[in-house]
Protein backbone atom coordinates (compact mmCIF):
# COMPACT_ATOMS: atom_id res chain seq x y z
CA UNK A 1 0.00 0.00 0.00
CA UNK A 2 1.28 3.45 -0.94
CA UNK A 3 -0.07 6.97 -1.33
CA UNK A 4 -0.91 6.36 -4.99
CA UNK A 5 -2.99 3.29 -4.13
CA UNK A 6 -4.79 5.18 -1.38
CA UNK A 7 -5.54 8.04 -3.74
CA UNK A 8 -6.97 5.63 -6.35
CA UNK A 9 -9.14 4.08 -3.67
CA UNK A 10 -10.33 7.47 -2.49
CA UNK A 11 -11.28 8.53 -6.02
CA UNK A 12 -13.19 5.29 -6.57
CA UNK A 13 -15.58 6.05 -3.71
CA UNK A 14 -18.84 7.92 -4.00
CA UNK A 15 -18.57 8.37 -0.24
CA UNK A 16 -15.60 9.71 1.72
CA UNK A 17 -12.29 8.31 2.92
CA UNK A 18 -11.27 9.63 6.32
CA UNK A 19 -7.59 9.33 7.21
CA UNK A 20 -5.78 10.21 10.42
CA UNK A 21 -5.00 13.69 9.10
CA UNK A 22 -8.65 14.49 8.38
CA UNK A 23 -10.25 17.19 10.54
CA UNK A 24 -13.16 14.86 11.36
CA UNK A 25 -11.06 11.77 12.11
CA UNK A 26 -11.39 11.78 15.90
CA UNK A 27 -15.13 12.33 15.76
CA UNK A 28 -15.79 9.74 13.05
CA UNK A 29 -13.77 7.00 14.73
CA UNK A 30 -15.70 7.26 18.02
CA UNK A 31 -17.73 4.23 19.03
CA UNK A 32 -20.90 3.89 21.07
CA UNK A 33 -18.94 2.26 23.87
CA UNK A 34 -16.68 4.96 25.30
CA UNK A 35 -14.58 2.31 27.04
CA UNK A 36 -13.22 1.27 23.63
CA UNK A 37 -10.74 3.59 21.89
CA UNK A 38 -9.47 2.41 18.52
CA UNK A 39 -7.41 4.27 15.94
CA UNK A 40 -8.04 3.00 12.39
CA UNK A 41 -5.63 3.83 9.61
CA UNK A 42 -8.61 4.98 7.55
CA UNK A 43 -12.40 4.92 7.56
CA UNK A 44 -14.35 4.42 4.33
CA UNK A 45 -17.73 6.15 4.66
CA UNK A 46 -19.56 4.12 2.03
CA UNK A 47 -22.47 5.57 0.06
CA UNK A 48 -23.58 2.41 -1.73
CA UNK A 49 -22.79 -1.22 -2.46
CA UNK A 50 -20.19 -0.26 -5.06
CA UNK A 51 -18.27 1.62 -2.37
CA UNK A 52 -18.41 -1.44 -0.12
CA UNK A 53 -17.06 -3.64 -2.92
CA UNK A 54 -14.20 -1.20 -3.53
CA UNK A 55 -13.43 -1.03 0.18
CA UNK A 56 -13.39 -4.81 0.63
CA UNK A 57 -11.08 -5.19 -2.36
CA UNK A 58 -8.75 -2.43 -1.17
CA UNK A 59 -8.59 -3.72 2.39
CA UNK A 60 -7.96 -7.29 1.28
CA UNK A 61 -5.33 -6.41 -1.32
CA UNK A 62 -3.59 -4.07 1.14
CA UNK A 63 -3.58 -6.80 3.82
CA UNK A 64 -5.36 -4.55 6.29
CA UNK A 65 -7.47 -5.74 9.17
CA UNK A 66 -11.06 -4.83 8.31
CA UNK A 67 -13.83 -3.80 10.69
CA UNK A 68 -17.39 -3.21 9.56
CA UNK A 69 -19.55 -0.59 11.25
CA UNK A 70 -23.26 0.08 10.94
CA UNK A 71 -24.95 1.62 13.97
CA UNK A 72 -21.75 1.28 16.03
CA UNK A 73 -23.50 -0.08 19.16
CA UNK A 74 -21.31 -3.18 19.34
CA UNK A 75 -20.19 -3.76 22.95
CA UNK A 76 -16.56 -4.80 22.42
CA UNK A 77 -16.07 -2.16 19.74
CA UNK A 78 -15.84 -4.41 16.70
CA UNK A 79 -16.93 -1.39 14.63
CA UNK A 80 -13.37 -0.08 14.94
CA UNK A 81 -9.89 -1.52 14.45
CA UNK A 82 -6.42 -0.28 15.29
CA UNK A 83 -4.21 0.43 12.25
CA UNK A 84 -6.72 -1.07 9.83
CA UNK A 85 -9.66 -0.14 7.60
CA UNK A 86 -13.17 0.55 8.90
CA UNK A 87 -15.89 -0.03 6.31
CA UNK A 88 -18.62 2.27 7.62
CA UNK A 89 -22.07 1.71 6.10
CA UNK A 90 -23.92 4.09 8.45
CA UNK A 91 -24.78 6.45 5.58
CA UNK A 92 -26.47 3.67 3.61
CA UNK A 93 -29.98 4.53 4.78
CA UNK A 94 -33.32 3.94 3.18
CA UNK A 95 -36.44 2.03 4.20
CA UNK A 96 -39.11 0.81 1.79
CA UNK A 97 -42.26 -0.72 3.26
CA UNK A 98 -44.43 -3.03 1.17
CA UNK A 99 -47.69 -3.09 3.13
CA UNK A 100 -49.35 -5.56 0.77
CA UNK A 101 -46.75 -8.27 1.34
CA UNK A 102 -45.71 -7.01 4.79
CA UNK A 103 -42.05 -6.82 3.88
CA UNK A 104 -39.52 -4.06 4.52
CA UNK A 105 -36.32 -3.35 2.58
CA UNK A 106 -33.76 -1.79 4.93
CA UNK A 107 -30.41 -0.17 4.17
CA UNK A 108 -27.50 -1.51 6.20
CA UNK A 109 -26.86 1.83 7.89
CA UNK A 110 -30.33 2.18 9.40
CA UNK A 111 -31.01 2.19 13.09
CA UNK A 112 -33.96 0.26 14.45
CA UNK A 113 -35.68 3.55 15.32
CA UNK A 114 -35.46 4.74 11.72
CA UNK A 115 -37.09 1.53 10.55
CA UNK A 116 -39.73 1.70 13.30
CA UNK A 117 -40.66 5.21 12.17
CA UNK A 118 -41.18 4.03 8.58
CA UNK A 119 -43.17 0.91 9.45
CA UNK A 120 -45.30 2.53 12.16
CA UNK A 121 -47.29 4.47 9.60
CA UNK A 122 -48.51 1.16 8.22
CA UNK A 123 -49.25 -0.37 11.62
CA UNK A 124 -46.32 -2.75 11.22
CA UNK A 125 -43.05 -3.51 12.98
CA UNK A 126 -40.08 -5.85 12.76
CA UNK A 127 -39.01 -7.64 15.96
CA UNK A 128 -35.96 -5.61 16.95
CA UNK A 129 -34.37 -4.74 20.32
CA UNK A 130 -35.26 -2.23 23.05
CA UNK A 131 -33.05 0.79 22.23
CA UNK A 132 -33.94 2.57 19.00
CA UNK A 133 -30.43 3.89 18.32
CA UNK A 134 -29.16 0.33 17.81
CA UNK A 135 -28.03 -0.50 14.28
CA UNK A 136 -30.19 -2.95 12.38
CA UNK A 137 -27.24 -4.83 10.87
CA UNK A 138 -25.39 -5.79 14.04
CA UNK A 139 -28.60 -6.61 15.86
CA UNK A 140 -30.20 -8.76 13.16
CA UNK A 141 -27.09 -10.66 12.09
CA UNK A 142 -26.51 -11.88 15.65
CA UNK A 143 -30.16 -12.76 16.30
CA UNK A 144 -31.90 -9.71 17.73
CA UNK A 145 -34.51 -10.03 20.45
CA UNK A 146 -36.98 -7.56 21.91
CA UNK A 147 -40.60 -6.74 22.70
CA UNK A 148 -42.10 -8.68 19.77
CA UNK A 149 -39.87 -11.78 19.92
CA UNK A 150 -42.25 -14.01 21.88
CA UNK A 151 -44.96 -13.24 19.31
CA UNK A 152 -43.03 -13.13 16.04
CA UNK A 153 -39.55 -14.54 16.69
CA UNK A 154 -36.09 -13.02 16.51
CA UNK A 155 -35.06 -10.30 14.08
CA UNK A 156 -32.97 -12.93 12.29
CA UNK A 157 -35.98 -15.26 12.08
CA UNK A 158 -37.72 -12.53 10.08
CA UNK A 159 -34.82 -11.95 7.69
CA UNK A 160 -35.99 -13.03 4.24
CA UNK A 161 -33.15 -11.82 2.06
CA UNK A 162 -29.83 -9.98 2.22
CA UNK A 163 -27.52 -8.35 -0.31
CA UNK A 164 -23.93 -9.18 0.62
CA UNK A 165 -20.44 -8.22 -0.49
CA UNK A 166 -18.20 -11.26 -0.01
CA UNK A 167 -14.51 -11.41 0.87
CA UNK A 168 -13.53 -11.66 -2.79
CA UNK A 169 -15.39 -8.41 -3.52
CA UNK A 170 -18.30 -10.01 -5.35
CA UNK A 171 -21.89 -9.03 -4.71
CA UNK A 172 -24.51 -11.72 -4.09
CA UNK A 173 -28.06 -11.99 -2.81
CA UNK A 174 -28.84 -14.55 -0.13
CA UNK A 175 -32.41 -15.82 0.05
CA UNK A 176 -34.27 -19.10 0.39
CA UNK A 177 -33.80 -19.70 -3.33
CA UNK A 178 -30.36 -18.15 -3.96
CA UNK A 179 -27.35 -18.85 -1.72
CA UNK A 180 -29.69 -20.34 0.86
CA UNK A 181 -26.79 -21.63 2.94
CA UNK A 182 -25.44 -18.08 3.22
CA UNK A 183 -28.84 -16.82 4.39
CA UNK A 184 -28.85 -19.59 6.99
CA UNK A 185 -25.47 -18.39 8.29
CA UNK A 186 -26.48 -14.72 8.30
CA UNK A 187 -29.50 -15.51 10.46
CA UNK A 188 -27.56 -15.43 13.72
CA UNK A 189 -23.95 -16.01 12.65
CA UNK A 190 -22.92 -12.35 12.86
CA UNK A 191 -20.67 -10.45 10.46
CA UNK A 192 -18.43 -13.43 9.70
CA UNK A 193 -19.51 -14.04 6.11
CA UNK A 194 -19.49 -10.70 4.35
CA UNK A 195 -20.71 -7.11 4.45
CA UNK A 196 -24.49 -6.89 4.19
CA UNK A 197 -25.58 -3.81 2.23
CA UNK A 198 -29.35 -4.25 2.54
CA UNK A 199 -31.90 -6.48 4.27
CA UNK A 200 -35.40 -7.66 3.46
CA UNK A 201 -37.49 -8.40 6.55
CA UNK A 202 -40.96 -9.73 7.21
CA UNK A 203 -43.05 -7.28 9.25
CA UNK A 204 -45.95 -7.85 11.63
CA UNK A 205 -48.90 -5.91 13.07
CA UNK A 206 -47.87 -3.59 15.92
CA UNK A 207 -49.08 -0.07 16.55
CA UNK A 208 -50.26 0.85 20.05
CA UNK A 209 -49.28 -1.57 22.81
CA UNK A 210 -49.97 -1.61 26.53
CA UNK A 211 -46.52 -1.15 27.90
CA UNK A 212 -44.01 0.58 30.11
CA UNK A 213 -42.08 -0.04 33.33
CA UNK A 214 -43.36 -0.92 36.79
CA UNK A 215 -40.84 -0.47 39.64
CA UNK A 216 -40.62 -2.19 43.02
CA UNK A 217 -38.10 -1.60 45.78
CA UNK A 218 -35.25 -4.08 45.91
CA UNK A 219 -36.66 -5.56 49.12
CA UNK A 220 -39.55 -6.91 47.01
CA UNK A 221 -37.25 -8.34 44.33
CA UNK A 222 -37.36 -11.94 45.55
CA UNK A 223 -41.15 -12.03 45.47
CA UNK A 224 -41.29 -10.33 42.07
CA UNK A 225 -38.65 -12.63 40.57
CA UNK A 226 -40.34 -15.79 41.87
CA UNK A 227 -43.66 -14.60 40.45
CA UNK A 228 -41.99 -13.69 37.16
CA UNK A 229 -40.36 -17.12 36.85
CA UNK A 230 -43.74 -18.84 37.15
CA UNK A 231 -45.60 -16.30 35.02
CA UNK A 232 -43.21 -16.57 32.10
CA UNK A 233 -43.88 -20.28 31.52
CA UNK A 234 -47.57 -19.69 30.78
CA UNK A 235 -47.66 -16.16 29.38
CA UNK A 236 -49.41 -15.71 26.01
CA UNK A 237 -47.09 -14.90 23.12
CA UNK A 238 -48.34 -11.33 22.78
CA UNK A 239 -47.47 -10.58 26.40
CA UNK A 240 -43.77 -9.76 26.72
CA UNK A 241 -42.25 -8.85 30.08
CA UNK A 242 -38.57 -8.45 30.79
CA UNK A 243 -37.15 -8.16 34.30
CA UNK A 244 -34.43 -5.80 35.46
CA UNK A 245 -32.44 -5.18 38.61
CA UNK A 246 -31.19 -1.61 38.47
CA UNK A 247 -31.52 1.93 39.88
CA UNK A 248 -34.12 4.65 39.50
CA UNK A 249 -32.49 7.31 37.28
CA UNK A 250 -31.95 10.70 38.90
CA UNK A 251 -33.99 12.82 36.53
CA UNK A 252 -37.40 13.42 35.00
CA UNK A 253 -39.90 11.84 34.62
CA UNK A 254 -39.03 9.80 37.70
CA UNK A 255 -40.28 11.13 41.08
CA UNK A 256 -37.41 12.89 42.82
CA UNK A 257 -38.01 11.12 46.13
CA UNK A 258 -37.14 7.82 44.42
CA UNK A 259 -33.99 8.92 42.56
CA UNK A 260 -31.04 6.59 43.10
CA UNK A 261 -33.04 3.80 44.76
CA UNK A 262 -32.21 0.17 43.95
CA UNK A 263 -35.19 -1.47 42.26
CA UNK A 264 -36.64 -4.51 40.56
CA UNK A 265 -38.47 -3.52 37.37
CA UNK A 266 -40.85 -5.32 35.02
CA UNK A 267 -40.88 -3.74 31.58
CA UNK A 268 -44.14 -4.70 29.94
CA UNK A 269 -45.34 -4.86 26.34
CA UNK A 270 -48.69 -6.42 25.45
CA UNK A 271 -49.34 -6.38 21.70
CA UNK A 272 -52.92 -7.61 21.84
CA UNK A 273 -56.44 -6.25 22.09
CA UNK A 274 -56.56 -3.19 24.35
CA UNK A 275 -59.06 -4.65 26.81
CA UNK A 276 -57.17 -7.93 27.07
CA UNK A 277 -53.90 -6.08 27.55
CA UNK A 278 -55.19 -3.95 30.40
CA UNK A 279 -56.74 -6.97 32.11
CA UNK A 280 -53.47 -8.89 31.79
CA UNK A 281 -51.41 -6.07 33.31
CA UNK A 282 -53.97 -5.52 36.06
CA UNK A 283 -53.53 -9.17 37.00
CA UNK A 284 -49.83 -8.46 37.57
CA UNK A 285 -50.68 -5.45 39.71
CA UNK A 286 -53.04 -7.57 41.80
CA UNK A 287 -50.52 -10.41 42.25
CA UNK A 288 -47.58 -8.32 43.46
CA UNK A 289 -46.87 -5.73 46.18
CA UNK A 290 -47.78 -2.10 45.64
CA UNK A 291 -45.17 -0.71 43.21
CA UNK A 292 -43.20 2.45 43.91
CA UNK A 293 -43.63 3.68 40.30
CA UNK A 294 -46.07 2.45 37.63
CA UNK A 295 -45.74 3.92 34.14
CA UNK A 296 -47.47 1.09 32.24
CA UNK A 297 -50.35 2.05 29.94
CA UNK A 298 -51.30 2.42 26.27
CA UNK A 299 -48.29 3.66 24.33
CA UNK A 300 -47.22 3.79 20.66
CA UNK A 301 -44.84 0.96 19.89
CA UNK A 302 -42.27 3.45 18.61
CA UNK A 303 -42.36 5.35 21.92
CA UNK A 304 -41.80 2.14 23.88
CA UNK A 305 -38.90 1.24 21.58
CA UNK A 306 -37.18 4.57 22.18
CA UNK A 307 -37.97 4.88 25.90
CA UNK A 308 -34.39 4.20 27.04
CA UNK A 309 -32.53 6.19 24.39
CA UNK A 310 -32.00 9.22 26.59
CA UNK A 311 -30.58 7.13 29.44
CA UNK A 312 -27.90 5.57 27.24
CA UNK A 313 -26.34 8.16 24.91
CA UNK A 314 -23.28 7.44 22.82
CA UNK A 315 -19.96 7.58 24.64
CA UNK A 316 -20.75 6.00 28.02
CA UNK A 317 -18.41 3.41 29.51
CA UNK A 318 -19.84 -0.11 28.96
CA UNK A 319 -18.86 -3.60 29.97
CA UNK A 320 -21.23 -6.43 29.06
CA UNK A 321 -21.54 -10.00 30.29
CA UNK A 322 -24.29 -12.29 29.05
CA UNK A 323 -25.74 -15.78 29.34
CA UNK A 324 -28.61 -17.84 28.06
CA UNK A 325 -30.82 -18.83 31.00
CA UNK A 326 -33.15 -21.83 31.04
CA UNK A 327 -34.32 -21.91 34.67
CA UNK A 328 -34.34 -19.47 37.56
CA UNK A 329 -34.13 -21.43 40.82
CA UNK A 330 -34.39 -19.71 44.20
CA UNK A 331 -30.62 -19.94 44.69
CA UNK A 332 -30.07 -18.05 41.43
CA UNK A 333 -32.57 -15.39 42.47
CA UNK A 334 -30.72 -14.92 45.76
CA UNK A 335 -27.41 -14.57 43.90
CA UNK A 336 -28.90 -11.99 41.53
CA UNK A 337 -30.28 -9.86 44.34
CA UNK A 338 -27.02 -10.01 46.30
CA UNK A 339 -24.98 -8.85 43.31
CA UNK A 340 -27.49 -6.20 42.21
CA UNK A 341 -27.22 -4.58 45.64
CA UNK A 342 -23.53 -3.89 44.87
CA UNK A 343 -24.21 -2.02 41.63
CA UNK A 344 -21.37 0.51 41.07
CA UNK A 345 -23.27 3.16 39.13
CA UNK A 346 -26.78 4.41 38.53
CA UNK A 347 -26.84 3.22 34.91
CA UNK A 348 -25.56 -0.32 35.57
CA UNK A 349 -28.14 -3.08 35.41
CA UNK A 350 -29.09 -6.72 34.90
CA UNK A 351 -31.86 -7.63 32.49
CA UNK A 352 -33.59 -10.93 31.69
CA UNK A 353 -35.14 -10.84 28.21
CA UNK A 354 -37.64 -13.59 27.29
CA UNK A 355 -36.65 -15.68 24.26
CA UNK A 356 -39.39 -18.31 24.33
CA UNK A 357 -42.78 -18.37 22.59
CA UNK A 358 -42.27 -18.08 18.82
CA UNK A 359 -38.50 -18.35 19.24
CA UNK A 360 -38.97 -21.91 20.53
CA UNK A 361 -41.09 -22.93 17.56
CA UNK A 362 -38.16 -23.06 15.19
CA UNK A 363 -35.82 -26.04 15.07
CA UNK A 364 -32.32 -25.63 16.49
CA UNK A 365 -30.79 -26.07 13.04
CA UNK A 366 -33.29 -23.93 11.11
CA UNK A 367 -31.01 -20.88 11.43
CA UNK A 368 -27.51 -20.28 12.75
CA UNK A 369 -29.05 -19.09 16.07
CA UNK A 370 -29.03 -22.33 18.02
CA UNK A 371 -30.34 -21.81 21.53
CA UNK A 372 -34.04 -22.52 21.01
CA UNK A 373 -34.69 -23.97 24.47
CA UNK A 374 -33.54 -21.09 26.69
CA UNK A 375 -36.16 -19.08 28.55
CA UNK A 376 -34.20 -15.83 28.76
CA UNK A 377 -31.23 -13.96 27.38
CA UNK A 378 -29.47 -12.29 30.31
CA UNK A 379 -27.25 -9.25 30.18
CA UNK A 380 -25.22 -7.73 33.00
CA UNK A 381 -24.11 -4.25 31.98
CA UNK A 382 -21.63 -2.15 33.93
CA UNK A 383 -22.36 1.37 32.64
CA UNK A 384 -21.09 4.79 33.67
CA UNK A 385 -20.04 8.18 32.36
CA UNK A 386 -16.66 8.46 34.12
CA UNK A 387 -13.73 6.73 32.36
CA UNK A 388 -12.01 6.47 35.73
CA UNK A 389 -14.80 4.15 36.85
CA UNK A 390 -14.13 1.61 34.08
CA UNK A 391 -12.22 -0.87 36.32
CA UNK A 392 -15.05 -0.87 38.86
CA UNK A 393 -17.67 -1.40 36.14
CA UNK A 394 -15.73 -4.34 34.73
CA UNK A 395 -15.16 -5.91 38.13
CA UNK A 396 -18.81 -5.66 39.12
CA UNK A 397 -20.03 -7.17 35.85
CA UNK A 398 -17.51 -10.02 36.00
CA UNK A 399 -18.17 -10.75 39.69
CA UNK A 400 -21.91 -10.72 39.08
CA UNK A 401 -21.56 -13.06 36.10
CA UNK A 402 -19.36 -15.49 38.02
CA UNK A 403 -21.94 -15.61 40.80
CA UNK A 404 -24.88 -16.48 38.53
CA UNK A 405 -23.25 -18.34 35.61
CA UNK A 406 -23.32 -21.73 37.42
CA UNK A 407 -27.14 -21.57 37.15
CA UNK A 408 -27.09 -20.68 33.43
CA UNK A 409 -26.38 -22.34 30.09
CA UNK A 410 -22.93 -22.24 28.51
CA UNK A 411 -23.56 -19.80 25.70
CA UNK A 412 -24.84 -16.25 25.35
CA UNK A 413 -26.32 -13.78 22.88
CA UNK A 414 -23.24 -12.73 20.87
CA UNK A 415 -24.08 -9.03 21.20
CA UNK A 416 -23.75 -9.38 24.98
CA UNK A 417 -20.25 -10.86 24.77
CA UNK A 418 -17.01 -8.90 25.01
CA UNK A 419 -13.84 -9.45 23.00
CA UNK A 420 -12.18 -11.71 25.56
CA UNK A 421 -14.89 -14.42 25.76
CA UNK A 422 -12.95 -17.11 23.85
CA UNK A 423 -13.82 -19.84 21.34
CA UNK A 424 -15.35 -22.15 23.95
CA UNK A 425 -18.11 -19.60 24.57
CA UNK A 426 -18.84 -19.35 20.85
CA UNK A 427 -19.05 -23.13 20.56
CA UNK A 428 -21.46 -23.19 23.49
CA UNK A 429 -23.48 -20.37 21.91
CA UNK A 430 -23.90 -22.05 18.53
CA UNK A 431 -23.99 -25.65 19.73
CA UNK A 432 -24.17 -28.25 16.99
CA UNK A 433 -24.51 -25.43 14.40
CA UNK A 434 -20.94 -24.33 15.05
CA UNK A 435 -19.40 -26.99 12.79
CA UNK A 436 -21.64 -26.01 9.87
CA UNK A 437 -20.76 -22.36 10.41
CA UNK A 438 -17.04 -23.16 10.16
CA UNK A 439 -17.69 -24.98 6.89
CA UNK A 440 -19.59 -22.03 5.46
CA UNK A 441 -16.89 -19.67 6.68
CA UNK A 442 -14.40 -21.74 4.70
CA UNK A 443 -16.59 -21.45 1.62
CA UNK A 444 -17.37 -17.72 1.80
CA UNK A 445 -14.36 -16.31 3.65
CA UNK A 446 -11.56 -18.93 3.55
CA UNK A 447 -8.84 -16.47 4.61
CA UNK A 448 -10.92 -15.08 7.49
CA UNK A 449 -10.86 -11.55 6.12
CA UNK A 450 -13.88 -10.70 8.28
CA UNK A 451 -12.41 -11.54 11.66
CA UNK A 452 -12.99 -8.36 13.69
CA UNK A 453 -16.11 -9.83 15.29
CA UNK A 454 -17.16 -12.76 17.45
CA UNK A 455 -15.05 -14.76 15.08
CA UNK A 456 -15.92 -18.10 13.59
CA UNK A 457 -12.74 -19.40 12.03
CA UNK A 458 -12.83 -21.35 8.74
CA UNK A 459 -12.81 -25.13 9.02
CA UNK A 460 -9.35 -26.60 8.53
Amino acid sequence: MNNEAIERFKKSLRGSLIGRDHVDYDEVRKLYNGMIDKRPLMIALCADAADVMAAVNFGRDSQLNIAVRGGGHNGPGFGGVDDGLVIDVSAMKGVRVDPKHRTVRVGAGCTTGEVDHATHGFGLAIPFGIVSTTGVAGLALSGGHGYLSRQFGLASDNLLEADVVLADGTFVTASKTDNADLLWALRGGGGNFGVVTSFLFEAHPASTVYGGPIFWELKDAKRVMRWYRDFQASAPDEFYVFLGLQTVPSGDPFPKNHWGKRICVLLISHNGAAADAEDAVNAIRAALPEPMIDFAGPIPYTALQSMFDGLYPKGLQWYWKGDFVKTLPDAAIDAHIEQAAKVPSEASCMHLYPIDGAVHRKADDETAWNCRDASWSMVIAGVGSDPGQAPALKKWAKDYWEAVHPFDLGGAYPNFMMEDEGEARLKATFGHNYWRLTQLKKEYDPDNLFRINQNIRPAV
